[in-house]
């Protein structure tokens, strides 16, 4: 298994549990404790490390990122950023503040969601996210911005501070329905999947890599997913079983209510692989959708000894996956699990690395069923991205 990137998650939305859906002083979302389990990522030696992003639960995404920057030497972030919640311009330049202090090594994910205390219709929220998406880009590759759609009127010089290797860093944007998959196949870098079975994920990744071809483009893909590494299958099962011992039902419907995307269509698929799995939660071998039941989101994990789980990601990664963003709770004790059973048997590097991306203003294409609306009848926009495979 070769060529992949290898990142773990910082749980920075009050999602880590020794035992799922049990509240824990010691491993609530704060400085000290998302700190510790970046530095230990960093230490255990992860190429990458997603921040994820919500507004009403643990801290902020861009504010920790900044934080941490500083005292890592080696591996990236993936800041997760929700669209919409800042005026592009202003993101454009925290993000671009963020890389130097990383020194070239950010990546960015960008979640199409809604505002706090907002809620706007699926399709249109997506064609704002495809805007944002757009601006965000022209502004880090530090080109100046004339745009006039239906949700971003802006014309704008780009800020002084650039990133450091000169262009925008890699888009990470994942989500399931309709409207998603095209904006991932005009705008994105990397498209993220969460868990699923072998079959659908195939089918999936040749469904994205024929809608980005309609757009003369070429996407790379992620898998995000939980793992449970043990010396035995058993004792893994096992391992399993007992994170969710303590649960009760009622108070993991709640977790699973309180994120902002529980209608998202990612979320019912979720939800429709816990339904279709066996007595014990395995929808299929080694895929244990037990999680699901108390978190809205990646509801899977992969669960085995260390070389099932080392076979499950190398099926993956025949399919055409590159880069996994694995967690496991209690989120430190886990990483420090898959890094010593797991990733010494992989040849893994940052995506970045291979990683060469350019976006290109094209006057006169509308953008399928996404379209940028033009209300001053000047541009309408299409994303085009040019991939170095080197």
């Amino acid at each position: 298994m070769v060529g992949c990137e290898v990142s773990w998650f910082a749980a920075l939305c009050d999602d880590d549990y020794e035992f799922l859906g049990v509240p824990d002083t010691m491993l609530v979302s704060s400085w000290e404790h998302c700190r510790g389990i970046a530095l230990a990522a960093e230490e255990a030696g992860y190429d990458n490390l997603l921040l994820p992003s919500g507004y009403a639960m643990g801290i902020d995404s861009v504010a920790f990122a900044a934080g941490i920057a500083p005292l890592l030497k080696r591996m990236q972030l993936l800041v997760a950023v929700r669209t919409g919640e800042m005026w592009p311009p202003q993101l454009a330049r925290q993000l671009a503040t963020i890389d130097q202090m990383l020194e070239g090594r950010l990546t960015i994910n960008i979640i199409s969601s809604d505002l706090p205390g907002q809620v706007l219709e699926s399709a249109s929220r997506y064609r704002r996210t495809l805007e944002i998406m757009y601006v965000l880009r022209e502004l880090l590759d530090g080109k100046s911005v004339n745009f006039h759609g239906e949700f971003i009127d802006i014309a704008v010089d780009p800020p002084r501070l650039r990133p450091v290797r000169g262009g925008c860093p890699p888009f990470y944007f994942g989500g399931l329905s309709e409207a998603a998959r095209e904006v991932a196949a005009q705008a994105a870098d990397v498209y993220l999947m969460w868990p699923d079975t072998m079959p659908q994920v195939e089918a999936v990744l040749a469904d994205m890599r024929a809608r980005a071809a309609r757009y003369g483009r070429e996407l790379r893909f992620g898998y995000r997913a939980h793992v449970i590494v043990r010396d035995t299958e058993q004792e893994a099962r096992i391992a399993a079983q007992r994170l969710i011992s303590r649960l009760d039902g009622e108070i993991g419907e709640q977790i699973r209510r309180r994120s902002l995307d529980t209608g998202s269509a990612g979320v019912t698929r979720q939800n429709e692989l816990r339904e279709a799995a066996d007595s014990e939660g395995y929808v299929e071998p080694n895929l244990w959708t037990g999680i699901g039941r108390a978190r809205s989101g990646a509801g899977a994990a992969i669960v085995g000894d260390p070389a099932q789980v080392l076979a499950k990601l190398q099926g993956y990664a025949a399919l055409g996956v590159e880069s996994f963003i694995l967690s496991g709770y209690p989120h430190t004790a886990e990483a420090d699990m898959f890094a010593r059973h797991v990733l010494p048997h992989i040849d893994h590097s940052p995506l970045l690395r291979r990683l060469s991306c350019s976006v290109v203003l094209v006057r006169g294409v509308g953008l399928s069923d996404l379209p940028a609306h033009d209300r001053k009848g000047q541009v309408r926009v299409a994303m085009v991205s040019d991939v170095t495979l080197g």
